[in-house]
């Protein structure tokens, strides 16, 4: 079984980002294999059945951060272009552990990958 993990974090005031909303899909497919949001702390823990991984397919996780940043009272210069962050990534091993955290600002994100 594969395990699709993240936390994200508020860039802005160094808080975590819970509450976002984040689904994973199977780019080949179309087939979305969880929907679901980050918990109070911004921890999202996923178990893929070993099944559904394609090695050769790529899977698109979508965090709607702009549902998120609305509800906060940030004060902004200009306007609030991004409505998501898309990560696009590859699944090779069936059993790995794949931790994608997340830096949230505004109209700004930064990612990396921890195999964990």
């Amino acid at each position: 079984m594969a395990v699709v993990s993240s936390h994200t974090l508020n860039g802005v005031d160094g808080t975590h980002a819970g509450g976002i909303a984040v689904s994973l899909r199977n780019l080949n497919t179309g087939e979305t294999l969880f929907d679901t949001a980050m918990d109070d702390g911004g921890r999202l823990v996923q178990d893929i059945a070993e099944d559904l991984i394609d090695p050769a397919a790529k899977y698109e996780l979508v965090f709607g951060t702009g549902a998120y940043w609305q509800a906060r009272d940030i004060t902004r210069s200009g306007a609030q272009i991004m409505d998501e962050v898309v990560v696009r990534f590859v699944m090779t091993d069936a059993a790995a552990r794949y931790h994608i955290p997340v830096i949230l600002s505004p109209n700004s994100y930064s990612i990396w990958w921890s195999g964990e």
